[in-house]
């Protein structure tokens, strides 16, 4: 019997998959360029470039320079660049202590002696236990400052961008189709983060002068704050949660660049506006080049920051990093058919057609969704650790992240993963259910 297929059910051409699977072991990883530019107006932006990182935290960790660069050294060294945009707001506490600490934090929640392919698949649940747990510490500093975080790790090909705010990260493909890989967290551009506050307990609303009609974005109350998800803003409302959209994508081996930048450049600059700007110039100069027609284009109103990062590959294979002229922006991931491989690229090594292929994406902002993870990627955490902050626990101490369930639910035969009872008090806060007891409480003296 004869079979013909074209595409795997993931819609990746199968000639693309067998290709990779023949060319595994020949492939080497990327190098990895970068560069970054700001021009400051409030002193609230901050960065961090790491150009190696290693698998569990605290090992040879530099001090930082003045120029935010931290490189990290240890025995167990491996090549896995991690960057990131920080913009603060209502002073530069959040963001300071979020540079200083989320990387640590999600490190500490992936388990140890993993594999490469089980520490991607990991990475996940631990940037969302990262970043509730760094919101959750910097909630004992008694600061009202907070922070946007966009926060991406590169590991080979594979690319994960975790994000809350409006900092955004785009891809350009080395074919040039572009795409978005974090999420738009301004309540003015996400009807669901509007529903999800206003289900927890806050109000959303534009300023109102004199009785007169909202002026200005969409704004929460109280506080006033355009968006729905940061690290900080303790004086806002815990409904403004610091559980990142999450999103993970394998370039091929013909690479792509990354622009990564807060909302100083977005308000200024369409997204393939920046991109033009950077045809030609490598990722130090494409930086300076996006930064300066920002502030050219709507003057210097905000802090204006931008890291490019070029994921380029071997220097043996060496294809052309853009095509002019092609692609467009997309939202969301659609295999495009693939272009035949020349016999130039064949006789290089094993260039693939340009495809980026999407491996996980999640934006939930309940932990419960977002912690829980399918077999067999979820038997690498242990059982009762805190998802959150990996505190040890014993059997039976550990509140389920589903709530109260009955033992040996058919849905989740072991109630796991567990919460400790601090981060189970921070989860209802961020659900709004504690909101909602309070005024019951308060109904019922009535």
């Amino acid at each position: 019997m004869e079979v013909h297929a074209d595409v795997d059910g993931s819609g990746v051409p199968l000639a693309v998959l067998l290709k990779r699977e023949l060319c595994n072991q020949k492939v080497e990883k990327p190098d990895i360029l970068f560069g970054e530019a700001n021009k400051s107006k409030k002193g609230e932006d901050f960065t961090l470039l790491m150009a190696k990182c290693h698998r569990r935290p605290g090992e040879g960790v530099q001090n930082a320079g003045d120029d935010g660069t931290i490189s990290v050294f240890a025995s167990s060294m491996i090549e896995r660049p991690d960057i990131a945009i920080f913009d603060g707001h209502n002073g530069s506490a959040a963001a300071i202590y979020t540079r200083e600490n989320l990387i640590n934090n999600v490190l500490a929640a992936i388990p140890p002696n993993l594999t490469s392919e089980e520490w991607t698949a990991a990475l996940p649940r631990a940037l969302v236990a990262g970043f509730v747990k760094t919101d959750k510490d910097f909630q004992t500093k008694a600061a009202r400052s907070g922070t946007t975080v966009t926060f991406v790790i590169i590991d080979g090909w594979v690319v994960t961008v975790a994000s809350v705010g409006d900092s955004r990260c785009i891809l350009e493909s080395a074919e040039g189709t572009v795409y978005f890989l974090s999420a738009d967290h301004r309540l003015d551009a996400n009807e669901e983060e509007v529903e999800r506050v206003t289900a927890s307990g806050g109000e959303v609303g534009r300023i109102n002068i004199a009785g007169g009609a909202g002026i200005g974005p969409l704004r929460c109350w109280p506080g006033g704050l355009c968006l729905s998800r940061s690290i900080g803003d303790t004086d806002v409302g815990e409904f403004i949660v610091p559980v990142p959209h999450v999103k993970q994508v394998k370039l091929s081996n013909a690479g792509g660049r990354l622009v990564i930048a807060s909302d100083g450049v977005w308000d200024a600059l369409r997204f393939q506006e920046a991109l033009n700007y950077t045809r030609g110039l490598p990722a130090e100069a494409a930086a300076n080049r996006i930064v300066k027609e920002a502030v050219t284009s709507k003057g210097l109103r905000d802090d204006t920051t931008c890291i490019v990062v070029d994921i380029l590959p071997p220097e043996k294979l060496s294809p052309p990093l853009k095509r002019h002229g092609k692609g467009g922006i997309k939202a969301l991931f659609r295999r495009r058919p693939s272009d035949e491989m020349s016999e130039d690229q064949m006789d290089r090594g094993c260039l693939e057609p340009d495809v980026v292929e999407e491996i996980y994406e999640e934006g939930s902002a309940m932990l419960a969704q977002r912690l829980n993870i399918n077999y067999p990627a979820g038997n690498m955490f242990k059982l009762h650790d805190c998802a959150v902050c990996q505190l040890e626990m014993k059997p039976g101490e550990g509140i389920s992240v589903h709530g109260i369930m009955p033992k040996h639910s058919r849905v989740d035969p072991w109630g796991g993963p567990f919460l400790c009872s601090s981060c189970q008090v921070k989860k209802e806060a961020m659900e709004g259910k504690l909101h909602s007891r309070s005024t019951d409480v308060f109904t019922q003296s009535l």
